[in-house]
């Protein structure tokens, strides 16, 4: 390591230590305005609501009877199933109950019961993300197969999966058609593999499953001739899949990428790897608090009608400690997204570039 490096090293430590106390300050700051306290009734009225339009979805599904209307009700049972999602995220990071064990109870029926997921296979998938956003070999959101989240991964990929991996940008958002699919089959997946660590709640989610796959796919292919009964699900999944990775994909793709070799201080971590999406109610309700994100990764239990002043708080101090703070809007951000991932995609091989040609450009 030469001394530039050694007193660069040195520098980002004392920055980091200085963050590290300013963080435990804004903290004390969150905690005495009461921004961590639970806001049960918010989510009683919240789960409430689902619940009448999931009882209406219902009712229009079993009085239109063999109409192609129905698949309005598939494509509101996608958005339905979402907003359920979002509360079991909640669930999942403490902010709707003070106990561990009753956010566990309802995080598990609200996502594996409600919407299909497996609540232990997200839980583990979502506190790594958590614990090291954006940084390489860590954060599980940016290691997928499908698509290339920064060049490293872009690098070897050849024929099909090139061509895919240099126009991902534009191919992302018709691939979250497929992601709803993709959700419920990694959820089996993970209960009914064998793994080294034994999985919590394993055989009740394995019920869990069973019971609402058979209810739901019975009663589609119970109602509606076979091939409705098809499109329906396919409009459902597609509409779940795209909603679902149109709210958490903003979150961060597009932000800095962290090297595995690289270490920071927890609120720059989560601070310059996080994207806010600007405005307050509909953001909010679209996206179910995911809008604040910044916020969310900083104090993670922190309930949803809290976020809004907690952004103030949090930006002022980010503007106070020379802390980049993104937030734009929901449109921009899926332009960078875009954009982003093409730039990345350049970096995967020419699937028509001549091999031998290529080794004789590089001597």
């Amino acid at each position: 390591m030469t001394e530039l490096q050694i007193a660069d090293a040195a520098h980002r430590r004392v920055a980091g230590q200085k963050l590290t106390s300013s963080y435990t300050e804004l903290s004390r700051l969150v905690k005495e305005q009461g921004l961590l306290g639970r806001t049960r009734r918010f989510y009683y009225l919240v789960f409430g609501m689902l619940m009448v339009a999931l009882c209406g979805a219902v009712a229009g599904f079993v009085l239109l009877g063999h109409s192609w209307l129905q698949l309005l009700i598939a494509g509101a049972l996608g958005i339905i199933f979402t907003q359920f999602a979002f509360l079991a995220h909640e669930a999942a990071h403490r902010q709707i109950f003070a106990k561990g064990t009753t956010n566990d109870r309802y995080g598990r029926i609200l996502g594996t019961a409600f919407v299909g997921i497996s609540y232990s296979w997200w839980m583990n998938k979502h506190s790594r993300h958590h614990a090291n956003p954006n940084r390489v070999g860590k954060d599980p959101d940016i290691e997928g197969e499908a698509l290339a989240f920064y060049e490293e991964k872009a690098v070897p990929r050849t024929g099909l999966r090139a061509i895919i991996a240099r126009k991902q940008g534009y191919l992302f958002f018709p691939m979250l058609i497929l992601e709803g699919l993709n959700l419920h089959y990694a959820s089996v997946k993970s209960l009914v593999t064998r793994s080294e660590k034994p999985t919590k709640g394993r055989f009740v989610e394995i019920g869990m499953l069973a019971g609402r796959f058979a209810l739901y796919l019975g009663a589609v292919f119970w109602v509606l001739p076979v091939g409705m009964a098809f499109a329906f699900l396919g409009v459902q999944l597609a509409i779940f899949g795209l909603y679902m990775g149109a709210s958490f994909a903003p979150n961060h793709k597009g932000m800095p990428i962290i090297p595995a070799e690289v270490k920071l201080d927890f609120f720059s971590r989560q601070v310059r790897t996080s994207r806010n999406i600007a405005g307050r109610f509909w953001p909010t309700v679209l996206m179910g608090g995911l809008n604040y994100q910044v916020e969310h990764h900083l104090f993670p239990s922190m309930a949803r009608p809290h976020l809004a002043r907690a952004r103030l708080l949090v930006r002022q101090h980010c503007q106070d400690h020379d802390v980049p703070y993104t937030e734009v809007s929901l449109a921009s951000s899926y332009g960078t997204v875009v954009s982003y991932l093409n730039r990345v995609g350049l970096a995967a091989r020419d699937p028509f570039a001549c091999p031998v040609a290529s080794q004789l450009g590089r001597r």
